[in-house]
């Protein structure tokens, strides 16, 4: 078998707290879980897998940042200000003076925001690694809708183990078991 297929055995659920009452039990066991899958965030359960925070807000803060940049220097360059550069067009509008800074705040918020969005979105695409021409594996077409589902990977178990993966399914309410090879 190639080394970049899985063997899944998972178990579904219907409904949220059965699924983190069978997580805290498998935390209990020492179960190493591969993924759970859910049609919708539950409260508490990056915590109850141990997940860490994550840190897409300063990714978020050093592009926001990086859109302010962009609009207070584009805007000192193109109106003439006087305090960064000699300016092309120094023009006076309406008595302002050449470097109006509250005239600039609203085209500095909407960059800092564009920035902000566009650098976030581009850099969890990469992370999480769905860029274009990726294919990921279904597990079951019925996760997105309103099933529940906390998979194991069984590559290199015992007969044994995954029989045990089975009854712990079994002991804490799974609706369905099934086993699966994706990649």
């Amino acid at each position: 078998m190639n080394s970049q297929h899985k063997e899944v055995l998972y178990g579904i659920y219907h409904d949220d707290e059965v699924l983190m009452s069978a997580i805290n039990k498998a935390n209990h066991d020492h179960l190493d879980i591969m993924d759970v899958y859910s049609p919708f965030p539950i409260h508490g359960l990056d915590t109850v897998l141990g997940l860490e925070e994550s840190r897409l807000h300063i990714v978020g803060f050093i592009f926001g940042m990086l859109g302010t940049l962009t609009a207070l220097l584009g805007m000192s360059w193109v109106f003439g200000g006087s305090l960064l550069f000699e300016g092309d067009w120094p023009t006076i509008f309406g008595g302002k003076p050449y470097w109006s800074f509250p005239a600039f705040i609203p085209i500095i918020f909407e960059l800092t925001v564009l920035f902000c969005a566009i650098g976030m979105t581009v850099v969890f695409y990469i992370i999480c690694g769905m860029g274009f021409g990726v294919s990921n594996p279904i597990l079951d077409e019925r996760l997105t809708d309103d099933k529940f589902c906390i998979a194991f990977q069984t590559n290199g178990m015992s007969q044994g183990d995954k029989d045990h993966l089975k009854g712990f399914f079994s002991t804490t309410g799974a609706e369905e078991v099934h086993a699966k090879v994706i990649g």
